[in-house]
């Protein structure tokens, strides 16, 4: 029994020396930023069609027909059939907005049927173009136009580099202020979305061809860095 007790203490101790190995990491921690601006070379925009009639069907024949129009142009403009996706369809009830008696249920005046698709433009030079051909085939719903890359890798591979440049300096900057000596770099993680992010916005008018405006978007990276702190000399 005395033995049991020497070798449940023993590994108490032991596990006790382990906790403590795991316990908050020393040493320089920081966070470090970067960014790169590019000039977008593609954009994402979800257009439709909303429509109203006195029948479900009515309603639905007439986005349904205004739809067909404007795939069929989006076709003559160029666009392929993977860079467009149905992104809300629907059909709701339109009730009459006029006071009603009391207990009474709300009239149904007509019906509302719409119709989205988000269609990506590789081609930024046709882009007004192809806005001003979709709005004569009857699309009047658009939410939103957003610019970005194609292929972000190499702007975010800048974006990384200036991250790490930037936590490198800030940890020189608190070793300095600290009086101690950076040491050799520890643990790194990044954290980092390679989604670009508009940096000017874009405007929209009904001319289209001239109102739309680019800008820029932007990559960013971020990274966490442990440095140790060297033995002093």
């Amino acid at each position: 029994m005395r033995l049991m007790n020497w070798v449940a203490l023993a590994w108490m101790a032991g596990a006790g020396m382990v906790s403590a190995q795991q316990g908050p990491e020393q040493g320089i921690i920081v966070t470090g930023q970067g960014s790169v601006a590019a000039a977008p070379d593609m954009a994402t925009i979800t257009l439709g069609v909303t429509e109203e009639a006195a029948s479900a069907k009515a309603a639905m024949d007439k986005v349904t027909e205004a739809v067909a129009a404007i795939l069929a142009q989006l076709d003559a403009q160029g666009i392929a059939a993977k860079d467009r996706q149905t992104s809300r369809f629907y059909l709701r009830p339109v009730h009459d907005r006029r006071p009603i008696e009391d207990g009474a249920p709300p009239r149904i005046t007509g019906y509302e049927a719409g119709n989205s698709v988000t269609v990506k433009v590789r081609d930024l030079d046709h882009l007004g173009t192809m806005m001003d051909a979709v709005i004569n085939e009857g699309a009047n719903d658009f939410n939103g136009l957003d610019f970005g890359l194609q292929d972000p890798k190499d702007a975010l591979a800048e974006a990384r580099k200036a991250a790490v440049t930037d936590a490198t300096e800030r940890a020189r900057q608190l070793a300095e202020a600290a009086g101690v000596k950076l040491g050799t770099l520890l643990r790194m993680t990044e954290n980092s979305h390679s989604q670009p992010k508009m940096f000017e916005a874009a405007r929209m008018g009904m001319a289209m061809d001239s109102a739309v405006a680019e800008g820029e978007v932007e990559v960013q990276a971020e990274v966490s860095m442990t440095f140790a702190i060297a033995p002093g000399q």
